[in-house]
């Protein structure tokens, strides 16, 4: 016999189901892993080299962004 929980779960799972949504498993890194704060600065470095190297995108992502309801420059 199952227990009082995993019958609350499943009852909610089916109500999910039925509205219309269905169960998703995906993977995130892991906040709390060592190096993972110096990993970021890496990868956030990096990114803003690239930008800086690009005269272009902050003209690009202006004209986007003017595009966009709610959004300023």
């Amino acid at each position: 016999m199952a227990s009082s929980t995993a019958k609350r779960v499943k009852r909610h799972r089916d109500g999910l189901r039925a509205a219309g949504l269905r169960p998703l498993q995906i993977w995130v890194p892991d906040t709390r892993r060592p190096g993972f704060a110096e990993e970021c600065r890496r990868q956030s470095v990096l990114a803003a080299q690239a930008d800086a190297t690009d005269p272009g995108l902050s003209h690009l992502m202006d004209e986007v962004l003017a595009d966009v309801d709610g959004w300023t420059a």
